[in-house]
């Protein structure tokens, strides 16, 4: 009887010893959940989002017992930092937001957050293990990050442009609207709004205004123009330096293999096999069945990012891949519309690009 109560006290102890946390970020504080191997609250500690609060949080959570793991929601936005400083001296997964009807019934607080968060990592739902940080993909992200706002930027810049052109006196528009977008710029961008007055005066004309603010859109659109041109002069030799490989493949140039290096991220190996990339991608059908009806439905989700270059990388493919033309071709006659095949060709190149991302890596 001794013996038996003895392994029985050992191994409640054993039990409460073993502790996981879960981590609710936020941009200045993080909140910290302790849980045991039963799942009951430890306690709860609010940290700031500094070195020193991400030390003071793993020391805190260890006072507990053996840490097993830890769950972080949000480890690439605000748990950025967090995750770079532990993710060497503690397992780590990354948590998806509360589930809404959970959350409405439950009340929402960081406490709470950070006591679901330990949940979810203690019971193993919905989560993945998170990208590494400070590698060449992250500085390759940065990059893109501004080099995707000035893309953006510059669209905007050249619709408000010919909106104005719309607006603008017949004489102005009559000069301006056949031309095409280089020509257009050009001439914009060297238009002498005032001869003579005043500007703060002649402002005042409507086709005096006009020039003006068609040579600010003008100049605006050029400078966007050197810009995104110097980040690509920093991409491109790190796209073809990280991975060689992807650039070879019909329809993925620079942009395309950057994106796509991104959303693996520095340890691709994570990814457990291509259909998890695919879900990753947003290009895996998610199943929609119910009773009698078998159906799948099209994934939202994922990183739309990813999804997108995809679909360009399958519009370049139906253009100049033989391939890509006759699987069309099959498809059509067997009655597929030109959206669901092109659906499918997205599945096969996410299938395709997960095993040039991965053999890099191994």
């Amino acid at each position: 009887m001794t013996t038996i109560a003895l392994e029985r006290d050992t191994t409640e102890a054993s039990a409460v010893a073993a502790v996981v946390g879960g981590v609710d970020t936020h941009k200045d504080t993080h909140t910290a959940a302790a849980l045991d191997s039963a799942g009951r609250v430890l306690g709860t500690q609010g940290f700031p989002a500094t070195a020193a609060g991400y030390r003071a949080l793993l020391a805190w959570l260890e006072s507990f017992g053996r840490l097993l793991l830890i769950g972080v929601e949000g480890t690439g936005v605000y748990g950025a930092g967090l995750v770079e400083h532990l993710q060497q001296r503690v397992r780590l997964v990354e948590i998806d937001r509360p589930d809404r009807k959970s959350r409405r019934f439950a009340g929402k607080s960081d406490p709470l957050d950070a006591v679901a968060a330990a949940r979810a990592a203690l019971g193993q739902v919905q989560t993945g293990t998170p990208k590494q940080r400070g590698g060449p993909i992250d500085a390759l992200r940065t990059v893109r990050v501004a080099r995707r706002s000035a893309v953006q930027h510059r669209a905007t810049v050249m619709r408000q442009l010919k909106a104005l052109i719309v607006t603008a006196p017949d004489s102005l528009r009559g000069q301006l609207r056949d031309l095409p977008d280089g020509a257009l710029i050009r001439t914009c961008a060297a238009l002498r709004p005032a001869v003579g007055d005043p500007l703060d005066v002649a402002v005042a004309e409507p086709l005096v205004a006009s020039k003006v603010a068609l040579r600010s859109l003008a100049r605006r659109y050029q400078q966007l123009t050197e810009d995104i041109a110097e980040l690509d002069e920093l991409q491109t030799p790190l796209v073809a330096a990280l991975n060689p490989t992807l650039l070879t493949r019909c329809g993925i140039a620079v942009d395309a293999a950057g994106q796509l290096l991104v959303t693996a991220g520095d340890n691709p190996d994570r990814l457990t096999n291509e259909a998890a990339f695919a879900a990753l991608t947003g290009t895996s059908p998610v199943p929609a069945s119910s009773g009698r009806t078998q159906r799948h439905r099209l994934n939202r989700g994922g990183d739309r990012n990813a999804n997108c270059t995809l679909y360009r990388i399958v519009l370049s493919r139906l253009r100049y891949d033989p391939r890509t033309r006759e699987y069309v071709q099959r498809r059509t006659a067997e009655g597929l519309s030109k959206k669901e095949v092109i659906r499918c060709l997205k599945r096969y190149v996410a299938r395709e690009v997960y095993y040039d991302l991965t053999a890099s890596t191994a």
